[in-house]
Formats: structure tokens, sequence, C-alpha cells
């Protein structure tokens, strides 16, 4: 019995001391490292774990983070869910100057999937604003690791983020302020830009990347190989009342085309 006691909490002391802090702990996925169930909630009894909802844990003393929550899903759970958009380009310096509500942080996830309990009924420590979308053919593309503190997870890069704005125009984010954000996004690299228009399945899109990059006249621009890019049919209205641009096919609001 001592040397099982011994065992178990030489478990606990490996557990507390390699894992992130703030990381959200499954209990599925403790499980499958050996901490069964039972064990899991000696744990709890003992003051070692904390139930933040069914099925996950904190470490007790940890803070409840919405990026502990988010790198669980991600590396625990295997679930396609990501910061992008707007709030990845905060985390690039590009979006601060918009006077952006930095409280508030935006999620996207596949349409398909279900979200835990405990992650959706949870008070983090930021708004969310979840987005479910499916906009590249490949959803894995123009995600990086990001450092958080001991945490680690998979963000939109600049490039992708600047898409998935687009993708929410002009009804959930303003086509003005995807504006200003591509005239900041000077140092983009053209094969990442190449890729991500090939996969993106968006017309509307890809049409406003490239007519927001070419009015902008970044440099990078001419790298990118437009015919290798579907760019559809038809025209795009995304405006009342709004000018017509010809070359892409697209109908906007006057102050971005005059």
């Amino acid at each position: 019995m001592i040397i099982e006691e011994k065992i178990k909490k030489r478990k606990i002391n490996k557990l507390l001391q390699t894992l992130p802090k703030g990381l959200v702990l499954l209990s599925s996925w403790l499980a499958s490292e050996g901490y069964s169930y039972e064990l899991q909630q000696r744990y709890r009894t003992s003051g070692w774990l904390e139930s933040i909802g069914k099925g996950a844990m904190i470490k007790t003393g940890d803070s409840l983070l919405l990026s502990g929550a988010i790198t669980a899903l991600q590396t625990q759970a295997g679930l396609n869910i990501h910061i992008g958009g707007r709030s990845a380009l905060e985390q690039f310096g590009i979006a601060h100057y918009l006077q952006i509500n930095s409280q508030e942080t935006t999620l996207f996830v596949d349409g398909k999937t279900s979200l835990p309990s405990w992650f959706v009924n949870n008070k983090w420590d930021t708004e969310i604003k979840l987005f479910r979308i499916s906009l590249f053919k490949d959803d894995s593309v123009g995600l990086m690791d990001y450092q958080d503190g001991e945490l680690t997870m998979k963000i939109s890069n600049a490039t992708r983020a600047m898409m998935e704005c687009l993708s929410l125009s002009p009804n959930q984010f303003p086509l003005s302020e995807a504006y200003e954000l591509m005239e900041g996004l000077t140092t983009l690299r053209p094969v990442q830009i190449q890729t991500l228009l090939e996969q993106c399945k968006s017309v509307k899109v890809k049409r406003l990347f490239l007519y927001f990059a070419e009015r902008v006249g970044h440099a990078w621009f001419k790298y990118i190989d437009t015919n290798q890019v579907d760019l559809g049919s038809g025209v795009r209205s995304l405006a009342s009342n709004g000018t017509f641009v010809a070359k892409y096919q697209l109908v906007l609001p006057e102050e971005l085309v005059s």
C-alpha cells in the first residue's frame, strides 16, 4: 500500500511539474496517459486538481485561461478550433492601431465540430466570438504555432487571418476596417499567399484580397500568379448603391473604389 501511494504521488508530481501553467486537462486524455478516472478523482479530492466542468480540470491554483482551453482542445481532443481573424492579427501587432477591444477573441471552428459543454459554459478571461466556417480545402493550411506564456497552440498566420476577416465581410466585419488591416500587411510572403489563395473556397474572399492588395500597392502583389487562382464568375455585390470594380467583378462602397 505504501509503495502504491508513493507511485501515485510521483505521478501527480510529474503531472504538476511538467504540464504548462493554465493548461486545461481533459479526463479522457489523462486516462490515455495512464491516469485512471479513479486516480483523477483522488487527485481532485486531495486538492491537486480542480474540476471546471464535465470531463475537464485544471491544476489547483491555475487561472482559467482561454488559451489553456484552446490548447487542450487542439492537442488533447484533436478538435479543429483556432484563434483567427482580427484577433490573430492583433497578436502580430497589425491591428493594434484600430482601437480594437482586446477583451474579445475571435475563434474559428469547423462547422461540423461539436464543442464540449465545459468549454461553451465557462466564463473565460476574454469574451469569445465564435464563427463556424469552412474556408479552405485543407483546413490546416495557414496555421502556425503561437506561444502564450507556457502554452503553445495553433493560430492563423497573418495571410489566413486576413482572409478570415474578409470572409465575414460585409455583414459581420466592416469592409473599411478590412481594408485598413490590408494596409498593414506589408511583409506577407508571396508563396504563402499563393498557397492560401489557391486553397481558398470563397470567390468573394479571393477577389477582395486581390483587389485590396492591388489598391494598397503592396510590393508582394506582383509575385502573385492570379492565373492559378479560381476567381469564379458573376458579380459579387457587397454594397447597396455601390461602385462597380470591373476587373474583380465586385460592387463595393464608393470610398473603397474612388
